[in-house]
């Protein structure tokens, strides 16, 4: 061969990938933080689906395809919906604004 690696090869430490000394230091894996992190994820994700949920209701209430005792019973559920996602937030010690992902040029990921 000629300096090129079979690809079915691993790469040896310090070949085609930066080693951890490499790639300025250790991985910081702090527990607390981490749980922290992951909760503000999944609560992201349903606090996306939350408010996608309530867009498509919204929509469907317009065009006129629900009934009123339907709009009641999906108007009551958004809310409760909503007013869980402030527990679980207390809960965990984040504000909406915390699940708000900055996503550069397109702007935020959640409505405000």
């Amino acid at each position: 061969m000629t300096g090129r690696q079979n690809p079915r090869t691993p790469a040896r430490e310090g070949e085609g990938r930066p080693s951890s000394a490499a790639s300025g230091g250790r991985l910081d894996l702090d527990p607390d933080k981490v749980g922290r992190d992951l909760v503000s994820l999944v609560l992201t994700v349903v606090e996306l689906l939350r408010q996608l949920m309530e867009r498509q209701a919204l929509r469907r209430c317009d065009q006129g395809d629900v009934s009123d005792e339907q709009m009641e019973q999906i108007g009551t559920t958004l809310m409760l919906l909503d007013e869980r996602m402030d527990v679980l937030c207390e809960q965990h010690g984040l504000t909406r604004g915390d699940l708000n992902l900055d996503l550069g040029p397109l702007g935020t990921l959640l409505e405000r």
